[in-house]
């Protein structure tokens, strides 16, 4: 009996694998994408230069490991994102909140695109409204009316947060509500 009873504790096996899911990330130059996920891979802030293609990171989290594609921000390169959304499960959205009304105009006529793109508008967003740490930075509820993302966003998933490099918990929680967005979706039965 002693032995049944180490085994079941015991011997249970590896731990069953953490679900993977492959998300694109897009925003402006400046909005804080490379630096907010370098943050969240416990990787060196130091020399963090604005990714000018596109670069890839496994970012782990408890319950999923999230492979994100972070796309670059510049005018050249946002052109080209859409040629980078096949197979993507989920969106992430960074905003500069303390941007110049000419750059926030940007953000959110890219904003309006990618949640409009047929490869991406089923999917869940998280918007993460960044530099929330500066003075200039504009609250949620403003970056929410400005981009007028109730009457845009009506009947799909979307989760907009304010965040800084500050404050990685309130980071990482958004994060979490975005696994568990996309836990719902692959729950769902499938739309044909």
């Amino acid at each position: 009996m002693d032995y049944l009873c180490f085994k079941a504790l015991c011997c249970k096996g590896p731990p069953p694998p953490r679900p993977e899911y492959d998300l694109v990330c897009i925003g402006l130059t400046g909005s804080g994408k490379t630096s907010l996920l370098s943050q969240l891979c416990c990787e060196s802030q130091e020399n963090i230069v604005s990714t000018t293609g596109f670069s890839i990171k496994a970012v782990p989290f408890q319950n999923a490991v999230l492979n994100v594609k972070e796309l670059g921000g510049a005018d050249t390169i946002r052109k080209y994102w859409s040629r980078y959304y096949q197979g993507s499960q989920g969106v992430i959205f960074v905003l500069d909140s303390a941007s110049s009304e000419d750059d926030l105009e940007t953000a959110r006529n890219e904003l309006h695109s990618a949640l409009q793109h047929p490869q991406l508008c089923t999917l869940p967003f998280l918007i993460l409204a960044n530099h929330q740490d500066k003075p200039a930075a504009r609250s949620v509820q403003e970056i929410k009316k400005y981009f007028e993302l109730e009457p845009l966003a009506r009947g799909k998933r979307w989760i907009l947060k304010p965040c800084s490099l500050d404050d990685m918990e309130a980071v990482k929680d958004s994060f979490t509500l975005l696994i568990n967005l996309l836990e719902e979706r692959e729950l769902e039965p499938s739309r044909m």
